[in-house]
């Protein structure tokens, strides 16, 4: 089967791709470095030539409200009629848990627009919602940095492993469309200000974390249900422990 991914060379990207072609497909890594940008529009017909399945892991490179907004619209629609012309049987689309509860959020009202661009398209789809990535924990803990201090809301998050989530992906691409969505988390849930804290401590960082249930996670306002899945989500089985201490080793 051929199955293009969409922000191929990108932290989930490069994953997904080598999980994939060991299934024995036919995968195209597919970037603006490869010469598919989805943002243009060009590359794409070459690269959905003959394609089942398209998998589109592509972030916005901005998180500044028209730019991302413009990046998940322009890039979506682009990609959808694409697809559409190809014959494509499969879109998959990586979003983020919680997108409908934190609109007043400029970058979560793109990814909204990005999957109602998805829902109104006659491809067949499945939107998979990822919740935080274990690999997120450094830039939460500089965008909350006040001196020595990193300053974050006891909030629940379930993260997950970047590693789990490609894996959830190769399995849902080769599965038959949902025209709905799947939701992939973490096995465990657990604060924001101690998932942020732990990796600190793990990674021999010296500044502190203090909780403070008014402090904001990118401008939001958080409480318990913001960030984490609904009863019935698919689970990595990487534990945040077992992350740090692989984390650790290599370095």
């Amino acid at each position: 089967m051929k199955i293009v991914v969409i922000g191929g060379s990108g932290l989930i990207g490069t994953k997904l791709v080598k999980k994939l072609r060991e299934r024995g497909h036919e995968v195209v890594a597919a970037s603006p470095s490869q010469g598919v940008d989805a943002l243009t529009g060009e590359g794409l017909a070459q690269a959905l030539a003959g394609a089942q399945v398209v998998v589109d892991v592509a972030n916005s490179p901005s998180f500044e409200d028209a730019a991302a907004m413009d990046f998940f619209e322009t890039s979506g629609r682009n990609l959808l009629a694409a697809e559409q012309a190809a014959g494509v049987g499969h879109h998959v689309a990586l979003s983020v848990v919680g997108t409908e509860r934190l609109l007043e959020s400029g970058y979560f009202r793109a990814k909204m627009a990005q999957e109602n661009l998805i829902e109104a398209s006659p491809v067949p789809y499945t939107i998979v919602r990822a919740t935080q990535f274990f690999e997120f924990a450094g830039g939460i803990a500089h965008t909350s940095t006040e001196g020595e201090t990193v300053r974050l809301p006891p909030a629940l998050v379930q993260p997950m492993a970047a590693e789990d989530v490609a894996e959830a992906l190769s399995e849902i691409a080769l599965e038959a469309p949902r025209n709905g969505m799947v939701e992939i988390a973490g096995p465990a849930p657990l604060g924001l200000d101690k998932f942020v804290g732990q990796f600190l401590s793990a990674t021999g960082d010296a500044r502190k974390v203090v909780t403070d249930p008014a402090a904001l996670y990118f401008g939001l306002a958080l409480d318990d249900r913001s960030l984490t899945p609904s009863r019935s989500p698919r689970l990595g089985k990487t534990t945040f422990a077992d992350w740090l201490g692989r984390s650790k080793q290599a370095r």
